[in-house]
């Protein structure tokens, strides 16, 4: 008997300990799961830093890179046309070639006459069409092929713009006209404003829209009040890039405006402009003319940079109140 308690004891003790060494072997597999997971994390961590600095690298030489052509573009500018900026440029008529002298007093009225009234034009035109399309028929038929027609004018060289003018308008009339080229801006301006102003009415969020719905407020008045006003510092966004868009564009004005050596404010009749008076001086061998084109180029430059910091200014004022 004594021998088959102490075989079954034994046998126990054998049973704990195979136990403990199959409980250690688990804790120690757990252990060294949890120690390979930990180096996989802290692998896919440093990956992740090294992925991540990279991409900051390349997009900081991006960021270089569209700098220095930017820098090195304002420089000439800056250095080739503030000797050109003085009294006689603002006050005086385009001079004829081989003379000392003259302004672009004429060319630059011309400008902001067309590119006003191009402004007047094309602004209300593309914030009707872009409420239209975010607003009222934003997935129907009609608003994809708005959406198609208006990104091939986006995506159109200017001059078949001009083209296209000249052919509609100006052979008709007989003869260029301010009003060609009024028509052939607005024209490349209207497609820029749709497209920023559906952009920017698609980013309001809806629960703005169904809050005031809730409340009985009518469609009308809810675009007014609430789309319109949320999203109004993006649609002036979209206005600003038109116009500077249509402030340097000369090709469509070769067709439809062509140009003006004297004073002229006659919409029906050609009128002088910064861009192709500064094309036709800078192809001519006059220094002097070329002064004048290089004092043009610095105007047009600063004037579009002072017209964003104005209306950045009002708007971030207005915003505060």
């Amino acid at each position: 008997m004594n021998v088959i308690n102490s075989s079954r004891e034994n046998s126990r003790e054998n049973s704990g300990n195979s136990g403990d060494m199959e409980k250690n072997r688990v804790s120690q597999d757990q252990h060294h799961e949890r120690q390979m997971t930990h180096l996989s994390r802290v692998k896919k961590q440093q990956r992740r830093k090294v992925i991540n600095q990279f991409a900051i690298g390349l997009s900081l030489v991006a960021m270089a890179f569209g700098l220095f052509w930017l820098i090195w573009i304002l420089w000439t500018t800056a250095t080739k046309g503030m000797g050109g900026i003085s009294l006689q440029f603002f006050t005086e008529m385009t001079p004829p070639p081989n003379s000392e002298g003259g302004g672009l007093l004429n060319a630059i009225v011309g400008s902001g006459i067309l590119i006003l009234w191009a402004t007047v034009i094309g602004t209300p035109l593309g914030i009707l069409a872009g409420i239209y399309l975010a607003e009222y028929n934003s997935n129907g038929k009609l608003a994809s092929v708005i959406r198609f027609i208006n990104d091939i004018l986006l995506s159109a060289p200017s001059i078949v713009i001009g083209l296209f003018v000249y052919t509609v308008v100006v052979v008709r009339m007989g003869h260029y006209s301010a009003i060609a080229g009024i028509i052939a801006l607005a024209l490349i301006q209207i497609p820029i404003v749709i497209r920023t102003t559906e952009n920017m009415l698609l980013l309001v969020p809806h629960t703005l829209r169904e809050a005031a719905y809730a409340l009985g407020t009518p469609k009308w008045k809810i675009i007014l009040r609430i789309t319109l006003k949320s999203s109004l510092s993006g649609i002036m966004t979209g206005i600003l890039l038109a116009v500077a868009r249509i402030s340097g564009e000369t090709a469509p004005l070769l067709f439809t405006t062509l140009s003006n050596q004297f004073w002229s404010t006659d919409l029906m009749e050609p009128m002088a402009s910064l861009p192709v008076t500064i094309y036709n001086f800078a192809m001519t061998p006059d220094s002097n003319l070329q002064a004048l084109a290089w004092a043009g180029v610095f105007f047009i430059t600063m004037a579009i940079l002072a017209l964003n910091i104005i209306v950045r200014i009002f708007f971030k004022s207005n915003n505060r109140d």
